[in-house]
């Protein structure tokens, strides 16, 4: 069961969803995690909370706990708490969207860029790229599949997982759920 939100933790309005088009989230991030856990964008609901994964049916935070990656359902204003399990959370785009589909081919190649900056600068031992689309695009990598990948940034593993969004009909919970495990298997 998560914890209470916190007092300043509320539902965004549609006037607080519409000004969150310009808003970018704070990575969590350390140097030598374990996993590194890259979203492809933040979407209109986490630029507003300021909270990542954080819009109600997203389902990061259920298979992050079903994975085995915490120990009980953590909520996204505990993100903090990822970082004393060796784990972070960062995106490939910044920018925030209604919906992952509006991010262009451009700005998932620029993204790359930025990501393997900041991978370098981190070294976390994996990336779990989560959104196979878009990691294809990103890595010119058209045929990537789910897992393990062979690339590497520097000495940092990379793992493709399905996208959690809600909207990502193609992959159920329970599918989630495996593909983290799998990844928890192999890295922690």
């Amino acid at each position: 069961m998560r914890n209470a939100p916190p007092p300043s933790f509320s539902r965004p309005t549609r006037a607080e969803l519409a000004a969150a088009v310009t808003a970018t989230l704070k990575d969590v991030i350390a140097p030598g995690l374990d996993v590194l856990f890259c979203g492809i964008n933040p979407g209109l609901y986490s630029g507003a909370t300021g909270h990542h994964f954080a819009r109600p049916g997203n389902r990061f935070w259920p298979a992050l706990h079903a994975g085995g990656f915490t120990e009980r359902l953590l909520a996204p204003w505990e993100k903090d708490l990822l970082l004393e399990r060796g784990v972070g959370i960062t995106n490939i785009v910044a920018r925030t969207t209604a919906t992952a589909a509006e991010v262009t081919r451009e700005e998932l190649v620029a993204g790359r860029r930025r990501l393997e900056r900041k991978v370098r600068r981190y070294s976390p031992r994996w990336l779990a790229v989560a959104g196979i689309g878009a990691y294809r695009v990103a890595f010119d990598s058209p045929r990537a599949g789910i897992g393990p990948q062979d690339r590497t940034i520097g000495a940092t593993r990379i793992w493709v997982l399905p996208n959690p969004s809600g909207l990502n009909a193609h992959h159920q919970p329970k599918d989630l759920a495996r593909a983290f495990r799998e990844l928890h298997r192999h890295c922690m």
